[in-house]
């Protein structure tokens, strides 16, 4: 095993920590996107609901995540270290801040569910608006929970507590699936905009909604055992809260771009759904974005996440050779791990997605087209992990200008992708070509920023980096073909993928001879990441 630095070392213990707690709530997180695609199937209803789920997180990261995500960590950091009180008051008072806009944005929101649901849907007829926007309007109060959650999660962090906002989603992922369980006992498979009565659609909203709730609430015992004692305060002005504020207009303006580019793909994807009839829109797209996003969130965001403070340390006392090393060390690490995962969405995304999600309402063509759509984005999957450990050694520095121009290029180069893909692709495959443009304009954007932070910290260990992400691509190849031979045997005995059992043994088998692929490719080429992080784990067994 090479010699891992001791903060590295730490970083490894804590993302550890967060990984259990990811792979936790994301495991809880396909049994609720299952029971979801069971009880609402992949039509337009399925799309009302999609639809009216997502515009909680996308008026809540618009308006406030972005700032909380980008600037208020490092901010937090500085108080800590440069307050008598260890930043508690402006702890407190930043909260105040976030609650009471919080509370606006919700109340605004819900007001305004009518115009949200048109402007974030295309092709639907005046029933399919009404539904979206009865369940919009029960969806929209998550706003406020979610930002709670996030802020509360984020001071835990600064205090090095990363277990409880890691675990705390399963919370919300269990009582949402109990709700979606219960809408399909009541309702059937089958639900349209038509069959769906009052009593349904709330059964489902607010079981929804509860759940946020609850993820919320769970955090504040954590919080009262590292000593941090949250409470509203009116002392706002000249507190330091004006730097904070200045740097988040940067951030709000990235995610105002990230959201033009979302809003573009929702209203594609389902007016595909409405007008063509593919019985796959904005819920089959989603859903495989949830799958695509799982090894990121159980490997880079837990890696990134116990980092950024230490990042943020850094940047403040202008350690630029500390940071190199561990954003290259970070890209390294994650990518050990990221691009064999692509590699396996990419052989056996289809078997995946029939394993997880043929039940219920939801059609075997429906299952296939998902998983299409999950091996087409998983192209960009390496890219899209390399691109979020830039982005957090930028709001270390704190910059969140230079983040904000490359998001304009990366959201341009996936709304022109899509739009190209919408008119020359055929509509039956039209939400797998959206999965690829978002997989191609992540490469785009890792182009165009990675040299921009290479110009800031003169340098980025970019031959380490390069020469590893190469091996690991000759390992996932080696380990893709594996795969493919596993499929084929797997296949001969049971056919193709067409139910939990079929499915089942050939996802089981194309990942064992996969990862056996893998590990021979990891000593033919010799990655040492892989050995740090197995290494690590076996000395804290």
């Amino acid at each position: 095993m090479t010699d891992t630095p001791p903060d590295n070392r730490s970083a490894l213990r804590s993302s550890s920590l967060m990984a259990a707690g990811t792979i936790t709530s994301r495991i809880t997180g396909l049994l609720k996107n299952t029971a979801l695609l069971a009880a609402v199937g992949s039509g337009v209803f399925a799309d009302t609901y999609s639809v009216a789920n997502t515009l909680p997180t996308i008026v809540y990261i618009l308006l406030v995540g972005g700032a909380i995500n980008a600037v208020f960590i490092p901010q937090l950091v500085r108080h800590m270290g440069s307050d008598q009180d260890q930043g508690l008051a402006y702890a407190q008072r930043l909260f105040s801040a976030v609650v009471l806009a919080l509370g606006v944005i919700t109340v605004v929101s819900v007001i305004a569910a009518p115009w949200l649901v048109r402007l974030y849907s295309s092709g639907w007829n005046s029933n399919d608006v009404e539904v979206a926007t009865a369940f919009a309007r029960l969806l929209l109060p998550q706003i406020f929970f979610y930002g709670v959650f996030a802020l509360v999660s984020q001071i835990l962090n600064t205090h090095g507590r990363f277990g409880a906002p890691m675990f705390a989603p399963v919370v919300n992922n269990v009582v949402t699936i109990a709700s979606a369980l219960a809408f399909l006992v009541v309702a059937g498979t089958g639900t349209t905009t038509k069959t769906v009565t009052d009593t349904e659609v709330l059964l489902l909203g607010l079981g929804t909604t509860l759940g946020a709730v609850l993820q919320a609430l769970v955090l504040w015992p954590a919080l009262r055992r590292c000593g941090v004692r949250l409470r509203l305060r009116s002392d706002l002005k000249g507190q330091g809260l004006g730097t904070a504020w200045a740097l988040a207009r940067w951030a709000i303006v990235l995610v105002l771009v990230n959201q033009l580019g979302t809003l573009v793909i929702i209203r594609l994807a389902t007016g595909i759904n409405a007008e063509s009839n593919t019985d796959a829109g904005a819920a089959v797209y989603q859903m495989a974005f949830a799958i695509f996003m799982l090894p990121q969130s159980v490997i880079t965001v837990s890696l990134v996440t116990a980092l950024l403070p230490h990042l943020s340390k850094q940047a403040a006392a202008g350690q630029f050779d500390a940071m190199r090393e561990r954003v290259g060390w970070a890209l390294r690490t994650s990518g050990s791990l990221i691009v064999p995962a692509s590699a396996a969405f990419i052989v056996l995304g289809i078997p995946i997605s029939v394993l997880l999600f043929r039940y219920g309402s939801l059609n075997l063509e429906a299952a296939r087209l998902l998983g299409l759509t999950l091996s087409a984005m998983a192209f960009g999957l390496p890219a899209f992990s390399a691109y979020y450990v830039l982005m957090r050694a930028f709001y270390a520095l704190e910059d969140t200008r230079t983040p904000t121009f490359n998001a304009m290029v990366l959201n341009g180069s996936n709304v022109l992708l899509a739009l190209a893909a919408v008119q020359w692709v055929p509509a039956q495959q039209a939400i797998p070509a959206l999965g690829l443009a978002y997989a191609l304009s992540y490469w785009i954007g890792l182009a165009t920023l990675a040299p921009q932070l290479r110009r800031r910290l003169d340098g980025i260990d970019g031959y380490h980096v390069v020469r590893t992400y190469v091996r690991v691509t000759l390992a996932s190849v080696l380990a893709a073909l594996f795969m493919v031979v596993g499929v084929v045997v797997a296949e001969t005995l049971v056919g193709r993928a067409v139910d939990l059992t079929s499915s089942l043994v050939i996802v089981a088998s194309g990942l064992a001879a996969g990862g056996v692929g893998y590990l021979v490719g990891v000593r033919v080429f010799r990655i040492t990441e892989i050995s740090d992080v197995l290494g690590l784990l076996a000395g804290r067994r």
